[in-house]
Parts: C-alpha cells; sequence; structure tokens
C-alpha cells in the first residue's frame, strides 16, 4: 500500500517540481517518519513550492511562518485574547497548528523565537499560558534557510538542529530540467490546479505501517555502529547521539517502505546516512581548516564500517 500511495504523490508533486526525485523521496521518508525537513539552498530552487505541493498532495492544512527579526513567539504559536462582546478570554491559533509549517528562512529569527518551536517539534503539543494544546496529525515542519548570505541571521542552536530528522538540499537542475521547468510554467504555475492524492486517515495509517518494516538484528547493530563511529572519528567534535541513531533506523524503514519492501537492507541505510546524520555533527576546528565537510566525513564512516553479510 505505502509503495502505490508514494508512487502518487511523486507524481502528483512532478506535474510542479521539475525531476528532484530523490528530494521528493526524502520528503515522503520524513512524511512517513512523521520527521521535519531542514531544506537548505540558496533562493529560487522551490523549497517553498515543494513544501506547497507536499501539502496539497496530501490532503493537508498548510501554512507559511515567514521568520524575521521581529517576529514573536505568540505569532508562531498564537495567543489568548480578550474577547470584549464575551466577555472572556479566546484562544486564537498561529500557524504552527497546521498539518505542514513551511518555516521559512528560520534562521532569520530571533533565538526566542526559534525556540517556540522545540516543544512543537518534539512533543506535538504546544504551551500557552501554560494551557497545553496539541497539534494536529501529521504534523511535519519544514524549515528552509540560505547556507550562503548569512548577514543578519542567527545560527540554530545544536538543540534545535537535532530535532530535525532530515537536511536536504535541493540543488540547481540540470540543463535539461531547466528547459522542461521554462517549458512547464511559461503560460500558468500547475500549483493552483494540483488536486490531493490522499488524506490524513491514509496517511496516518501509512505511518503506523513503517513501523511494521523488519530490521534484522545485523542491521540495527550496524546502524548503531555507524552513530558510534561518528562519536569517535578523531575530526568530529561532536558526534550523532541516539536521536541520530533512531532517525537513521526510522529513516531506512520508511525509504524500504517507499521502495515497496517490508524488510531494509544495508542500501537503505547508506542512502538515507548523508541526510540524517551530517547536520548532527559538529566537526574540530582543525578538520574545518583542512576544508573537510560532514558529507565527506559521513561518506568515510559509512565505508570504513563493515556491512553486514548474510550468514
Amino acid at each position: 500500500m505505502i509503495i502505490d500511495v508514494a508512487k502518487k504523490i511523486r507524481k502528483n508533486i512532478q506535474k510542479v517540481i521539475v525531476g528532484k526525485d530523490d528530494v521528493i523521496n526524502l520528503t515522503l521518508v520524513a512524511v512517513l517518519c512523521e520527521g521535519h525537513v531542514l531544506l537548505e539552498d540558496v533562493p529560487g530552487l522551490g523549497k517553498t513550492t515543494l513544501a506547497r505541493s507536499l501539502a496539497i498532495s496530501l490532503g493537508a492544512s498548510y501554512k507559511r511562518i515567514q521568520f524575521t527579526p521581529d517576529l514573536l513567539p505568540s505569532d508562531v504559536t498564537g495567543l489568548n485574547w480578550f474577547n470584549q462582546k464575551k466577555q472572556e478570554f479566546e484562544f486564537r491559533p498561529g500557524p504552527i497548528m497546521s498539518n505542514v509549517v513551511l518555516a521559512d528562512e528560520i534562521n532569520r529569527a530571533t533565538p526566542r523565537t526559534q525556540s517556540s518551536l522545540l516543544e512543537a517539534m518534539q512533543e506535538r503539543q504546544l504551551t500557552v499560558d501554560g494551557e497545553t494544546r496539541n497539534l494536529p496529525r501529521p504534523f511535519l515542519v519544514l524549515a528552509t534557510q540560505n547556507p550562503v548570505e548569512l548577514e543578519g541571521t542567527f545560527p540554530l542552536p545544536e538543540a534545535q538542529i537535532d530535532r530535525f530528522l532530515l537536511r536536504v538540499s535541493i540543488g540547481y537542475p540540470t540543463e535539461e530540467e531547466e528547459t522542461r521547468i521554462l517549458d512547464r510554467f511559461h503560460s500558468e504555475d500547475p500549483l493552483p490546479s494540483l488536486e490531493p492524492v490522499t488524506g490524513i486517515e491514509e496517511i496516518l495509517t501509512m505511518q503506523e505501517e513503517r513501523k511494521s518494516v523488519r530490521v534484522d538484528d545485523s542491521l540495527r547493530d550496524y546502524i548503531v555502529q555507524i552513530a558510534r563511529a561518528t562519536r569517535e572519528h578523531e575530526e568530529i567534535d561532536l558526534g550523532a547521539s541516539p536521536r541520530g541513531s533512531l532517525s537513521l533506523y526510522m529513516a531506512s524503514q520508511a525509504l524500504a517502505a517507499i521502495k515497496g519492501r517490508d524488510f531494509i537492507i544495508p542500501d537503505d541505510i547508506k542512502a538515507m546516512a548523508p541526510s540524517v546524520l551530517t547536520h548532527r555533527l559538529m566537526i574540530s576546528p582543525r578538520a574545518q581548516l583542512r576544508g573537510r565537510k560532514p558529507e565527506s566525513l559521513v561518506s568515510d564512516i559509512v565505508s570504513s564500517v563493515p556491512v553486514p553479510v548474510e550468514k
């Protein structure tokens, strides 16, 4: 069932997004894990369009939050306001009370406003004036930031970065893809005419089915060994936490399900490791001076850890 619905969602999104199968698959992995995605790339590559296309395809509610230095936590979570007609306080929900939330340029908000997302992202709930409210399910935050233009920004703290299941870079299109983009958008934008291809109940069912994807003990140990190798690497000051190894476990299950399998294989783990682990690593200053990047370190680690073989 998961593979069939995933195909429908992917095909629907590709009515708007040209190519980028890998990126779409990663967002589907996040949906199945009910995790969050950090989209890092320069402006104009389709991050916002991807988020809107995904929400429409899922038949889910969607809100966009434009993060700026003057944005307040209450602008994200909502607030209690006094209704003079009823002579009582009422809760006015913020944009976070949606299934799919696009946190655009998240690193432009102050740390206080960024932290207002922490409880929502981890606990799927928010607290306003001492009262806790559950967020709708499924709940997915797609946060964007420009890794090049850093003037006037507030870097996300490690605690918040660790809440993201995946870090994804869309990248520039190929020459052929860019030509197709011009052909597709020359007369009108196809996004407004996009229709849902599934619904909330089906997505929640798929999320439960993902949990039943089998993970052999040897592959579970393989995930643990990769995570531990990031903590023991001489060029890494801070390796992946247990949340990172759990994220790799869940993401590998989701990728296997999208590909139509009820079990994971080593290639699933290898494919998901870069997106799951790179943003969780803190590279040593010496390694940074040598030009080492988290992506290359994760690649080295995955290559060095022995792959379990069937006995």
